[in-house]
């Protein structure tokens, strides 16, 4: 055991001195989200509104107008968004969390239903079996109607919570007017005034990380709307009640790695199934496989590159990082991720951890493609 202290740990503190680096990123972030929230939301607001603002700015417009005219557009379509589809969302939710004990009673019913048939066509199946299984039945359905309800009351409650929200709003639409006005004189100052160190730093941040996180968004939005209106016209169309709402749901479902549309649907079919209403049941058994099927093929053809990391990765750090650091940490996740992975193709947790000499016939580190490898020499895979 020792000797294994004696060979690892260099390798351990370098990997200590990254989690800790990593850690401290994450509270310092999270610590500036909760003293900070509308500035870090009028950068976000600041990136949609100057695309437009700088348009109108080179037709010849003065930027403080052109930057007036690109937040009432911005505010124009927020407006429209939250008061007429957040509406129709809302009022379905509450619809669907109302009618869940009904779909709780009617499932149970069918159960017992089923179980009373079995008892009839087998005579040697003992009359408690019955009523423990009945019983049984009847805890999971409602522990399960429990659970849905809890979670579409939350999702109505945050609704309703939207004070603090929208006081932070203003104020980052008020910070993004000005960070548009003066934009420019903040890149000239930070050209000017940054050390070389923070311009490196950023250099490499802009080109390996937030292109890719711009990418990577980006794609994800198509896809999720893919999904959206794929579910939205079909429920539409199979005359569901509040489609629009359960659309949405499966949105959000399917930006959420591992999960996706069938941690939604599998539970509804299995449900129908049960009730008896089986054509509804075999056309949502069609459009998921649809929509698992059309994801998969635009997936690649949309994304292009992908960055790289595996989706349990991204899921599992997401959650940690939520537990943790909370709201701020889901935000930042992704990007460390994106970072830590642009770090490893670039070679530099090769370089900045060390390994002991001749454990490795390969390094784990190193990101050279294993066909791009020259032949090792006498000093092994790390010999020069």
């Amino acid at each position: 055991m020792l000797s294994l202290y004696r060979k690892y740990w260099r390798t351990a503190f370098d990997l200590a001195v990254l989690v800790f680096t990593v850690w401290l990123i994450m509270y310092v972030f999270s610590f500036l989200y909760k003293i900070a929230a509308p500035v870090f939301l009028s950068i976000l607001i600041f990136l949609c509104i100057e695309p437009l603002a700088r348009r109108l700015h080179r037709l010849g417009i003065k930027k403080a107008i052109a930057a007036g005219i690109s937040m009432l557009v911005f505010l124009a379509v927020i407006i429209v968004v939250i008061s007429g589809l957040g509406f129709i969302f809302y009022r379905q939710l509450a619809q669907i969390a109302a009618d869940l004990p009904v779909y709780q009673e009617i499932l149970t019913r069918e159960f017992a239903k089923i179980a009373a048939d079995l008892q009839e066509r087998y005579n040697a199946l003992p009359p408690e079996w019955t009523g423990k299984l009945s019983e049984a039945v009847d805890n999971i359905t409602k522990w399960g109607s429990e659970l849905a309800a809890y979670l579409l009351n939350w999702l109505v409650q945050s609704f309703k919570s939207v004070t603090s929200f929208v006081f932070n709003f203003l104020i980052a639409l008020i910070l993004a007017y000005f960070l548009s006005l003066e934009i420019d004189r903040w890149k000239k100052f930070g050209a000017q005034r940054m050390p070389k160190t923070l311009k490196t730093a950023f250099s490499f941040l802009k080109e390996n990380v937030f292109k890719g996180i711009v990418t990577f968004l980006k794609a994800q939005a198509i896809l999720i709307s893919v999904t959206f209106l794929v579910i939205f016209v079909v429920l539409t169309l199979l005359g569901v009640p509040n489609a629009f709402a359960i659309a949405l749901i499966a949105g959000i479902f399917d930006l959420l790695p591992l999960l996706g549309v069938q941690t939604l649907f599998i539970p509804w079919i299995i449900y129908l199934f049960i009730v008896g209403d089986n054509t509804l049941a075999i056309w949502l058994t069609v459009l998921l496989v649809t929509v698992n099927v059309t994801r998969q093929f635009l997936e690649p053809r949309i994304t292009g590159q992908t960055i790289g990391v595996s989706a349990f990765t991204m899921l599992a750090f997401a959650i940690i990082s939520l537990s943790l650091f909370g709201v701020a940490g889901l935000i930042l996740a992704p990007i460390l991720m994106i970072l830590l992975k642009a770090l490893y193709d670039q070679g530099y947790l090769h370089r900045w951890i060390r390994l002991p000499e001749d454990e490795f016939a390969i390094s784990p580190l190193d990101p050279q493609p294993l066909d791009d490898r020259k032949p090792e020499g006498p000093g092994g895979a790390n010999a020069p």
